[in-house]
């Protein structure tokens, strides 16, 4: 734990903050062997066992105004992570608090990489069998330009490739249908710009054309892109689905006297089925784009989802993905075609 730089975890930030998130890192510590540092107010955390505490006396909540909230509160636990990490006192910030907060913040005290127009946030989905696919922007921005789009599909190449070994990704554009000319004016003009096929080249992906929502989990496309609004909507629409599908198998597995004592049977096998779709095992989203690692977690988490959070910032650390993505966004720059111009 002393040869790498800890993760600043964001204390207060969460629904159950701060117990189940120091549950969770003293989890990732303890059970794990990843260096820890939280964030947040000392009086508040109760026993934090062996884990080093920066104090932070103000707190952004959940419903408040993310961008002034960060202004003004500067002692806040979310902006104190962050600038632990800008600062070299921490190698990633996570955060389970106010999701526009967490990305104020990164953008203030991080900042972009230079030719990043805007972050997205990427959220990989399962895929049985496969490698997952990644879906972007997941709520960074919900309103956004043709041509970050394209950057998009840059920005999610390299975490495709960096993190989960895709030699070369195949990107896809959400819409409402595989055919040419299908979607809105955002769509049909992001179309345009990814079909001339530069950036592709340049950060060694495959660009598949138009997907629709179904293909998400199927592994046509290891990279789909979209704008924030829409890509949230996706995620919540199936995280909520998930949750929904599984109480209703494991109710209807105890419904009957007859079908229950199959349970342990058939739990058994469903389990790894289930364990393999449930987000907690990620525990949060990559913001790609700022000048460190920064991740956010659901304000739902549970200890384990902290912990996994706190492993999977960790990972992305140690293959050095923001220094990816700035040499794939720096080589667009050179070519003079930087799709964030």
């Amino acid at each position: 734990m002393a040869d790498r730089l800890p993760v600043a975890v964001d204390a207060m930030g969460g629904d159950d903050a701060p117990k189940v998130v120091v549950e969770g890192a003293r989890i990732a510590a303890e059970r794990y062997g990843l260096p820890v540092l939280l964030v947040g107010d000392p009086e508040r955390m109760g026993d934090t066992g062996d884990l080093p505490v920066m104090a932070a006396t103000q707190v952004v909540e959940m419903g408040a105004e993310p961008a002034s909230s960060v202004r003004a509160l500067k002692d806040s636990s979310i902006v104190r992570a962050a600038e632990a990490v800008r600062d070299g006192a921490a190698s990633a910030l996570l955060s389970a608090g106010n999701t526009g907060a967490a990305m104020a913040a990164s953008l203030l005290r991080l900042g972009r990489i230079k030719g990043v127009s805007r972050p997205a946030i990427a959220v990989p989905f399962p895929v049985r069998g496969s490698t997952p696919c990644i879906l972007l922007d997941c709520g960074a921005n919900a309103d956004c330009r043709p041509e970050w789009l394209v950057q998009f599909a840059v920005l999610g190449t390299v975490y495709s490739r960096e993190r989960y070994g895709v030699a070369r990704p195949r990107v896809g554009l959400l819409t409402i249908g595989e055919e040419a000319g299908k979607g809105n004016s955002l769509v049909k003009e992001a179309c345009e710009l990814l079909e001339e096929g530069g950036w592709a080249e340049r950060c060694g992906a495959r660009y598949l054309g138009n997907v629709e929502g179904r293909d998400l989990l199927t592994g046509v496309a290891d990279v789909i892109v979209t704008d924030g609004f829409t890509g949230n909507v996706v995620l919540k629409s199936m995280e909520g689905g998930y949750a929904i599908f599984e109480a209703a198998v494991r109710e209807t597995l105890r419904s009957t006297p007859e079908v229950a004592a199959t349970a342990p049977v058939v739990d058994a096998v469903l389990d790894p089925l289930f364990e393999g779709f449930d987000p907690v095992r990620t525990g949060g989203a990559l913001l790609l784009g700022t000048r460190g690692v920064s991740l956010i977690a659901h304000g739902s988490s549970s200890a384990i989802a902290i912990a996994n959070a706190i492993a999977t910032a960790d990972e992305l650390v140690a293959i050095d993905i923001v220094g990816s993505l700035r040499a794939s966004i720096a080589n667009d720059i050179e070519a003079n075609t930087d799709p964030g111009s």
